[in-house]
C-alpha cells in the first residue's frame, strides 16, 4: 500500500476548509470557510504553489460552491442556493422550505455537493446538532427545479462520479458510510443503493471525497488525519496523511489536475496548522469541477 505526506499550502488558515474544487476554465482553486460563510479563491502554479487571489461573504454558513456556466459562481449557503457574482455580490436565489435556521432553533444547514457532467447541481444537508435522519441531497436541474435526490441522511457530504458516470458515490458521515449508486446521466436519478465503505473509529469517519481518472475514490477521513484512496470494489489502495485531525474534503487541481488538494478544519481542536490546505501529488489525475448550467433566477423547489 502506498503511504504518502502531504505540506502545508500558502493560504492562511480557515475556521471550517472544505469543498476545494477545480475550476478549469478560470484557472483557479475554489474552497470555503463554512462557518465564516466564505468563498476562497487562489491560483495554482505548475510547481503546485497556491497564491490566493480573493475571497466573498457568501452567507452565514456555505457548504460548496461550483462555477456557474452564467458566471461567477453557485453557492449551496445556508438553507439554499445562493449565486455569487464575480465582484463578490452575494444574491439569495432560492431558500429550501425544509432547511434552514440556527442551531439554536434545531436548524440545517447546506453542506457538501458537486455538478455533474450536465450540469446539474446536486447539494446536501445537515442539522447543526447532526442529528440521524434531518440531512437531505437535492438536485438542482439545469430548469431551475430542485429535486429532492435523497432523504433521510444524517450529515450528506462528500460526492463524486465514475469516469463513465454510471456510478455515483455519496458519503454519509453521520453514520461513516460511503454509499454507490447507480446513476443515470440523462435523467441525474440515482437508484441501487449500495453500501460501500464502512468508516469510523480512529481512522476517521469518510467526509469530502473525489473520484480520479482512474475510477478510485479519494476520501478525506475526519477525525482521522488522513486522506484514503480506494478502488471502486471499496480494497484500500493509498494512505495520505495529514497532520491535522479534522481533513475535510480533497480535489485534483493544477495546470495538471495531478495536484491533490486537501482541506483541514479546527474542529474544536488545537493543531497549529489546523484549517489550513495541504497538497501532494499522488501520481494520478482527476476531473475538473464541472459548472452549474442552469438559470440564476426563478428556482423554485419541485
Amino acid at each position: 500500500m502506498l503511504t504518502l505526506r502531504a505540506e502545508p499550502a500558502a493560504p492562511s488558515p480557515a475556521d471550517h476548509g472544505e469543498g476545494p474544487v477545480w475550476d478549469a476554465d478560470r484557472a483557479e482553486l475554489l474552497w470555503v470557510d463554512i462557518s465564516a460563510g466564505l468563498l476562497r479563491r487562489a491560483t495554482v502554479d505548475a510547481a503546485g504553489e497556491l497564491t490566493e487571489t480573493g475571497s466573498a461573504r457568501v452567507g452565514d454558513t456555505v457548504g460548496v460552491v461550483a462555477p456557474a456556466a452564467a458566471g461567477g459562481w453557485l453557492a449551496a449557503a445556508g438553507g439554499g442556493f445562493t449565486h455569487v457574482a464575480v465582484d463578490g455580490t452575494a444574491r439569495v436565489l432560492v431558500d429550501l422550505p425544509p432547511e434552514g435556521g440556527s442551531e439554536a432553533d434545531g436548524g440545517t444547514r447546506m453542506n457538501d455537493g458537486a455538478c455533474d457532467r450536465a450540469g446539474r447541481f446536486f447539494a446536501g444537508t445537515m442539522a447543526f446538532d447532526e442529528r440521524p435522519g434531518a440531512g437531505t441531497l437535492y438536485r438542482l436541474g439545469t430548469d431551475g427545479t430542485v429535486t429532492t435526490v435523497l432523504d433521510g441522511l444524517t450529515v450528506s457530504n462528500g460526492l463524486g462520479w465514475s469516469p463513465d458516470e454510471r456510478t455515483v458515490y455519496l458519503a454519509d458521515s453521520g453514520p461513516g458510510l460511503v454509499h454507490a449508486h447507480r446513476y443515470d446521466p440523462g435523467s441525474g436519478a440515482f437508484t441501487d443503493g449500495r453500501v460501500l465503505l464502512e468508516t469510523g473509529g480512529p481512522d476517521g469517519v469518510a467526509d469530502g471525497l473525489t473520484v480520479d481518472d482512474e475510477g478510485c475514490l479519494w476520501t478525506a477521513m475526519w477525525g482521522g488525519g488522513q486522506v484514503r484512496r480506494w478502488s471502486p470494489d471499496g480494497d484500500l489502495l493509498a494512505v495520505v496523511e495529514v497532520p491535522v485531525a479534522h481533513t475535510s474534503s480533497c480535489a485534483f487541481a493544477g495546470p495538471g489536475r495531478d495536484l491533490l488538494v486537501i482541506s483541514t478544519s479546527h474542529g474544536g481542536g488545537d493543531e497549529p496548522e489546523a484549517g489550513r490546505l495541504f497538497t501532494v501529488r499522488p501520481g494520478v489525475t482527476g476531473p475538473p469541477a464541472q459548472p452549474y448550467r442552469g438559470p440564476l433566477a426563478g428556482l423554485r423547489p419541485s
